[in-house]
Formats: C-alpha cells, structure tokens, sequence
C-alpha cells in the first residue's frame, strides 16, 4: 500500500495542443447531473469539443420517481447516426463514449458510428459504459443488456462495468478482486476499470483499473448516502486522462480523486444530484487524498 500525496496543481503533462472531439451518447436528463449532463460537462471542462446525441430524454433520474421517458424511433436514430458516418468532420472525432441505451436497436446503429469513426481514425479510442444494472440486478431490458455485450463491448478499448455488471457481462462469479481481475481479462476490452471492486481500507470505496498485466486499486472515503452520475463521471474522466497521455497509475488517480471531491461536495450541500458546475477546480487539478495500492494476479 502507498499513501499517495495530494496531486499537485501544475500543469497536465502531455497535453495536447489541439485536442479531438468526443462523441457522447447516453441519456440525458432535464434536472439532474447524471447521463450525458455529467459526461459532457466533465469533457468541456477539461477542454474537449464534444459531439452529445440523447438515446433517451428524461425529466430526472428514475430513481427520484416515476415520470415520462421519450426515446427516439429507432428509423429516426439510425438516421441521425447515419448522417454522422458520412459527416465532413468525422476527422475531428478523436473518441466516443456511450452510456444508458433507450433501446436495444441502438447498439447496432451505435455500433456503425463506431466503426467509421475508427474508419477515419485509426486510434481513435472507444469507451463503453455498460449501464446495465447494480446490485438490485438489471435496471434495463434484458435484450438491451445483450445488445451491449454483444454489439458493443467487443468493439471497446475500454469499460467501466460496476461490479454487477462486471459479473453479468462476463458470466462470472465475483466475491473478490481476484475475481475481478478474472473476468477483467476474459471481458474484451484492453482496460477494464471495476467501479464498485472491495476496498482493503475500512468504510472505504474502490475502483480497480485492469490493463493487460497491470492491476490497480485506487480507494476513498465512504459516502452514506447515494448520489446518482458517479459512474457516467468516471467514465468520462477516464476517457479524458486518457486521451490526456497520463500513465495508468496517475490516470486512476485522478479519476478517483476528482469524483471523490464532487462526491464530498455534493454531499456536504446536502443536494442529490452532482454539483459539477460548483466546482471545476475538482475536475481539472483534484487535491484529494487517494490510497493506491498495485495488485497481485494470483493467477
């Protein structure tokens, strides 16, 4: 274990000068930070350009009660996806981020974007937010859920499963890290970042960042209360600090002490949704605390 000091305010290092777009598909919420509301707010504050198409639009997250959810016909999405495939400025897209899917036909219009992205631009890295469920089990259609793992996952660079959905993907049992890094390697993608791994500190939460032979365990405080949007904000961090040039290790712990600091904040005031917008400064030079620890494969 290591107890890494705070993170400095001096500049990123390899920062691009011009950087590329994202583009950002996921749900979008009138009231709230969750979805692509946190997402793209996350992005441009680190200074990406970025593309946000809505695959279902909601006046507030679910969990705060029943209310109307319009998702677009599915001819009318593919349509918009097929218009951004043959866009002129496809070459400015340098990643793409999906999230909640209203509907399983999405993945495989999503699915064609992504591909001519990559058409375009080789390296261009995509990143699969696989919201799909939590401990409670699926919170969507299981055919959307399969669609995922099917259309989706085995075209990512990198997913941020929680545990639940970790398991569920990879058709594996979970009761420890080892576990985790397990179904981590079988799962698809290069990087696997667990947001919901067993922390080793007491009253404490962790993430586990797998990469090929590397396995990261970054932890914080626990919060007692649930705030919505955290897992849409790591997404969209990893994805940034990625994309910044930060090794691994550094990656991990920016995102986790960025999304500890917006966590803290949002619960001191009190509020149930993300206070993005009262504090930047979290995003982009984070000072929190963050427990690194490198583990061991046992396998």
């Amino acid at each position: 274990m290591s107890d890494t000091p705070p993170l400095n305010r001096s500049p990123a290092p390899h920062q691009p000068t011009t950087k590329k777009a994202v583009i950002v598909i996921s749900s979008h919420v009138v009231r709230g930070s969750v979805g692509n509301r946190a997402a793209v707010f996350a992005l441009e504050a680190l200074g990406f350009p970025v593309w946000a198409l809505q695959t279902v639009t909601l006046p507030w997250h679910p969990g705060h009660g029943p209310s109307t959810r319009m998702v677009p016909q599915a001819e009318e999405f593919d349509a918009i996806i097929d218009d951004l495939c043959s866009a002129p400025w496809l070459h400015e897209v340098g990643a793409i981020l999906t999230g909640y899917l209203g509907d399983p036909s999405q993945a495989a219009s999503i699915a064609k974007l992504i591909n001519a992205v990559k058409a375009k631009t080789p390296d261009a890295l995509y990143v699969c937010d696989p919201v799909i469920g939590d401990l409670g089990g699926l919170y969507v259609p299981e055919a959307t859920a399969s669609a995922i793992k099917d259309e989706l996952l085995p075209l990512a660079d990198i997913t941020t499963p929680n545990q639940y959905e970790l398991a569920w993907l990879s058709g594996q049992v979970i009761t420890d890290n080892q576990d985790i890094i397990d179904a981590s390697k079988i799962l698809g993608p290069k990087t696997v970042l667990t947001t919901s791994a067993f922390a080793m500190m007491r009253k404490s939460m962790a993430n586990l960042l797998h990469h090929e032979n590397d396995n990261i365990l970054s932890e914080h405080r626990l919060f007692n209360t649930a705030i919505n949007g955290a897992g849409d904000l790591t997404a969209a961090l990893l994805l940034a600090r990625t994309l910044s040039g930060f090794d691994l290790e550094k990656t991990l712990q920016w995102v986790t002490a960025s999304v500890f600091e917006i966590l803290s904040q949002t619960n001191k005031l009190g509020h149930n949704e993300l206070v993005l917008e009262q504090d930047i400064s979290s995003l982009v030079r984070p000072q929190a605390m963050v427990q690194m620890r490198k583990l061991h494969d046992r396998n």
